[in-house]
């Protein structure tokens, strides 16, 4: 199945590697303004070696293992922004009132390399002699073999990136409408029903972005948020907005997302650790079994004494353990600078002992664990959420018993900023091992030499480790966070960040002992409950269909804002496919679909990126605002006029551009 390549063709040059850097810079800043608005990032190989292809078919020695190593390069910026799932939280605890560059450029470089190192034992065993299907792994290789392979592959390159820069430009100016008041940023309506308190309604972000998400996420993971939203807003909020007095002078609206923020939200904190924790425990057989697998090849081969061909050649392992070791010696120092002249400094020496070895006991078997999750079920699915959980309860935990005989008011503060910044260098961890494992499969696929891709993806890991500071910075002065002090922010309209609101909280009832247990305990048996409707709807559709319980207890986590309009993306992204079926240009509109969808992602959030430099330059919350704006309700339609407008138009020229090239 591997693609045929030369004994020795191009993989590693200047253009290329400039070009992976230049992606991953561009696309790290859009995936870190997303996470922070909704709590998800996407995959950016695919629009990666799009990009890549439409660009070096300008060079005649261009080569399919060039591209590969330049969407290797840009893959990290997909999944190392997810480490603001975590970073947050030290300003919401006010740890932090800023964003320090060197702890977290230091944070997410030092895990990152780990990550490649972590998971490079485990090639042979989880891609090379595995059967495991790597879904977003053997896409990226697809794209890459019909973009460089035939003329009608590079016109679909070139449509490709036309996509890309039409949903950009699109999305931004949808975006831009909404600065500068033209249109309604939320579509909203609260009401209540019966005699007593009893509230609920809906909300709806008018996002392009969020659509994109909706429709790459695809049609199950849609009926999973579907499924969130009517369980949180059509059952849960009325019943205890109805239990819950309505505070005087309070609006509808108000009671509505109050209780749903106090309660709804923690039973759906409890919903996603209990689905996580099933879904974890469920692949730990098989990820043992990986394990193993890898050093009986790794015993194989050393005693084999034939040359290793060039496309099983990984860094040598001597190399890998030392660097390893080496990177110890910067994750101790970011550790003791930490907690360096704070009320913890009279037990640095320990907790920086129990950080470093957290960092190296629970980052291998996170990175196993994502890196065996990406071949079931694709980077972008991993449940990276579950893996942050776990990380911090068993952060919070450890720390917590090292430093049980300081603890009291003043060191909670410190004990929880640790366990915080100790998760965030793990979860680097995981997710680039998680990344490097399926790029490994798409390099599989393509003929491309093993320790050049992991090369590659460090190079990729330092690119984005020095966005992710300043760009998290920028907001953090333009927006600021929810729940958080707030003490740079211009804008009254803080980034709900809702992974770092979970995981902080997470910290803090660990440490501080006042989680409410209750609401979470409801909502892990809520997620037990969908765990076996789960494993009944698929048993009972021979794998056909299946309600994903980390997506549903997600959709109840997340405000329906965000919610909403991921739903209509994949329920749209759902009907544009169907209307594909049996055409013969098909599955190029499809690819082509997708790229216009990364664009929406990427415009919106570039523009906002940009909406933040320009909020700090002029310090004013709307630089943008023409006057008051138009009315709210005029608003809403205009929004859902020039969106519906815009999508339509976009998912035609796809299928149109995807024709054209099948004549």
């Amino acid at each position: 199945m591997s693609q045929p390549s030369s004994s020795n063709p191009l993989e590693f040059s200047i253009r290329g590697i400039l070009l992976g850097i230049l992606i991953t810079l561009v696309f790290t800043a859009a995936q870190v303004y997303l996470g922070l608005k909704v709590g998800l990032t996407f995959a950016t190989s695919i629009p990666a070696a799009v990009i890549s292809m439409a660009l070096l078919s300008a060079f005649k020695d261009a080569t399919i293992q060039e591209n590969n190593i330049v969407q290797t390069i840009a893959s990290a910026a997909g999944t190392l922004a997810s480490v603001i799932f975590v970073l947050p939280g030290l300003l919401m605890i006010g740890w932090w009132a800023e964003i320090p560059f060197w702890p977290t450029f230091g944070a997410c470089a030092i895990g990152g390399v780990l990550g490649v190192m972590y998971t490079i034992p485990l090639r042979r065993a989880l891609v090379s002699q595995s059967k495991l299907p790597y879904p977003e792994g053997v896409a990226a290789a697809e794209v890459l073999k019909v973009g460089t392979q035939s003329r009608a592959g590079a016109q679909e390159g070139k449509a490709g990136l036309k996509a890309v820069v039409l949903g950009t430009v699109a999305s931004a100016g949808f975006a831009a409408l909404a600065g500068a008041k033209l249109v309604s940023h939320e579509v909203a309506h609260y009401f209540r029903f019966g005699a007593g308190s009893g509230a609920t309604g809906i909300g709806a972000s008018t996002s392009l972005a969020l659509i994109g998400a909706g429709h790459l996420m695809g049609i199950t993971v849609g009926i999973a948020m579907l499924t969130g939203l009517v369980i949180a807003w059509g059952i849960l909020v009325p019943i205890l907005t109805a239990a819950t007095p309505m505070a005087a002078g309070a609006s509808v609206a108000d009671h509505a997302l109050g209780v749903w923020s106090t309660q709804v939200r923690m039973l759906g904190a409890g919903t996603i650790g209990a689905a996580a924790i099933v879904t974890l425990a469920t692949l730990a057989k098989p990820v043992f079994g990986g394990l193993k697998s890898a050093l009986d090849a790794s015993k194989a081969a050393k005693h084999g004494g034939a040359e290793v061909p060039r496309v099983e050649r990984d860094m040598p392992i001597f190399i890998v353990g030392l660097v390893t070791l080496i990177a110890m010696v910067p994750a101790g120092w970011l550790l003791a600078a930490f907690l360096k002249g704070g009320v913890l400094a009279s037990i640095a020496t320990p907790l920086v002992i129990v950080g470093i070895g957290y960092i190296l006991v629970a980052g291998l078997l996170a990175a196993a664990v994502c890196g065996y999750m990406a071949g079931l079920i694709g980077s972008s699915n991993s449940p990276v959420s579950g893996i942050a959980i776990l990380t911090i309860l068993g952060a919070a935990t450890s720390i917590g018993f090292v430093a049980r005989e300081v603890m009291g008011p003043d060191t909670a503060q410190a004990l929880i900023a640790f366990a915080l910044f100790v998760t965030t260098v793990v979860l680097a961890v995981a997710v680039i091992g998680n990344d490097n494992l399926q790029d490994l499969k798409t390099g599989q696929l393509v003929g491309a030499t093993p320790w050049k891709q992991q090369v590659a993806l460090i190079i990729g890991v330092f690119a984005g480790s020095c966005v992710v500071p300043p760009v998290l910075d920028l907001l953090n002065h333009a927006y600021g966070f929810a729940g958080a002090p707030n003490q740079n922010a211009i804008s009254d309209q803080p980034l709900a960040a809702p992974q770092a609101t979970l995981i902080s909280t997470l910290a803090r009832g660990v440490i501080g002992g006042d989680l409410p247990w209750h609401l979470i305990g409801w909502g892990a048996l809520l997620g037990l409950a969908l765990v076996a409707i789960d494993f009944i709807l698929k048993k009972t559709s021979h794998g056909k269909y299946s309600l994903p319980p980390l997506g549903v207890g997600l959709a109840v986590y997340l405000p329906s804002a965000v919610t909403a309009p991921v739903v209509v993306g994949a329920v749209a992204g759902y009907y544009f496919e169907k209307s594909l079926r049996g055409k013969t240009y098909g599955e190029a509109a499809s690819r082509v679909g997708v790229l216009v969808m990364s664009g929406f992602i990427v415009g919106e959030s570039l523009f906002n990126v940009a909406l933040a430099a320009l909020i700090v330059l002029s310090g004013k919350g709307d630089p943008l605002a023409l006057g008051a704006g138009v009315d709210e309700s005029t608003g809403m339609l205009i929004a859902l006029a020039i969106g519906a407008a815009i999508l339509v138009s976009l998912y035609r020229w796809a299928a149109n551009s995807a024709r054209r090239i099948d004549g």
